[in-house]
């Protein structure tokens, strides 16, 4: 018997001992070959990689300190969706009789998106417009979020509690001339410029919904531009949509006799949603699935308010407490640490199934990855973050003895190019993913 317990200890010390040599092989490449490089020393590093099968960290480096998360803040959205609003988006709320309806808008992005091909909120809407009143939605937030950059307004769609056609015009060429969706814009629209020779571009003024042709260097094909949304519902966003179904809508502030439950019309499957937003890294779906769940969960589309109930609530056992201002991480007031995306990406894997997850995260030579990670298809399913001297990368990595591992690496501060930092973290991972 003591024989036998002899035997059982030595190979319990001679695996324990295997397992600190590889930590410390693996600390060893990571100080050598990563964090020694002349492009991080300036910058600010994060690192935590972890086997969630025995709920231990390989390697972590300032895992526990703050940095601005970047896109990295859309896993946090992510998994709120995925946890709060089921198998399918709520395109709108309605109430019905035989000779009206009322409809309650949700804040769904889909509606009217090139991106979507089936529309049908449109044409429940477009069947029964004659006989429907929008009711004024539950808006409690700002067309901005908090922290951004005042000179992306060109650039990110703002957001609303309709949107119609993503919140952007869609500008094509054709023929001599300009297609314009939606069609209500084309009075907008001042020519500063021959478009004969098709050299030209469209901007749009800071402030209002004004565009301008001008003259360019590069051939214009197509182009989008964000709009001015208005904050009530019937000064531009209700007009947009009777411009489309070409009929006159009713609109009503409050119901006069509020009922005790409104029906949900389901537009879109969550996940179709959730796979654009994290393999495009789309800012506005990020915010409008933010405010969907506010929605549904504390009964208001309030950014503020939301974040505040999830981190009591879904989030509550994130081991270091967030600053987390919006659901897409433009904001740089945002502060979150590795080891928070360590549980996150965590609680995903304990809670919903891995083909999900698999089918929402982009994996090498997708997405935001495109052109990284060449031959790792499959080995590496991870959402990037960028903002101009910022840079994160969280995720899956399996490795090629088939252990599977959760990463966050951050990097803010740096003063290289973003495509150098990119590049070394690839070759982190990469020899993670071969050696482990």
């Amino acid at each position: 018997m003591n024989r036998i317990i002899f035997y059982i200890l030595c190979c319990f010390f001679f695996l324990t001992a295997c397992k600190v040599q590889k930590q410390s092989q693996l600390s060893v490449q990571v100080n050598n070959s990563f964090l020694n490089k002349p492009e991080f020393a300036p910058a600010h590093i994060g690192i935590s990689i972890y086997d969630p099968k025995t709920n231990s960290f390989l390697f972590d480096h300032q895992s526990q300190k703050y940095f601005i998360p970047a896109s990295n803040t859309k896993i946090l959205t992510c998994y709120a969706a995925m946890k709060n609003l089921g198998d399918s988006i709520i395109g709108f709320e309605y109430i019905s009789d035989s000779d009206q309806i009322a409809v309650r808008f949700t804040g769904d992005p889909t509606f009217l998106h090139p991106d979507f091909n089936s529309q049908k909120s449109f044409h429940f809407l477009q069947q029964n417009a004659a006989k429907t009143t929008f009711v004024a939605p539950r808006w409690n937030t700002s067309p901005m979020g908090n922290g951004w950059a005042w000179n992306d307004y060109d650039f990110m769609p703002e957001r609303s509690s309709m949107p119609i056609y993503g919140n952007m015009v869609w500008f094509n060429k054709k023929g001599n001339g300009l297609q314009i969706i939606p069609k209500a814009f084309k009075d907008s629209l001042v020519i500063f410029s021959s478009m004969q020779n098709g050299f030209f571009d469209i901007t749009r003024d800071k402030g209002d919904n004004h565009f301008q042709v001008v003259k360019s260097n590069s051939r214009f094909n197509e182009t989008s531009l964000p709009f001015v949304v208005k904050k009530e519902l019937d000064i531009l966003a209700l007009p947009l949509l009777e411009d489309t179904l070409n009929r006159v809508l009713h609109y009503a502030s409050e119901l006069a006799v509020e009922p005790a439950t409104w029906k949900r019309f389901y537009s879109q499957s969550t996940d179709s949603l959730l796979s654009i937003m994290m393999h495009r890294s789309d800012n506005f779906f990020a915010e409008q699935i933010l405010l969907m769940i506010a929605n549904q969960k504390i009964g208001s589309m309030d950014d503020e308010k939301i974040i505040d109930s999830l981190l009591k609530s879904d989030f509550s056992g994130l081991p270091n407490k967030p600053r987390w201002v919006d659901g897409s991480g433009l904001s740089r007031y945002n502060l979150m640490t590795p080891r928070d995306f360590i549980w996150v990406l965590n609680q995903l894997k304990k809670e919903f199934s891995w083909d999900r997850i698999k089918a929402i995260f982009p994996t090498a030579n997708e997405g935001t990855l495109a052109g990284l990670y060449k031959g790792y298809e499959g080995k590496i399913f991870a959402k990037t973050g960028t903002l101009s001297n910022h840079i994160a990368l969280s995720g899956y990595l399996i490795t090629n003895s088939g252990k599977e591992l959760i990463f966050s690496v951050m990097v803010n501060a740096h003063q290289s190019s973003s495509s150098a930092i990119r590049k070394n973290i690839e070759q982190l991972l990469t020899n993670i993913i071969d050696q482990y």
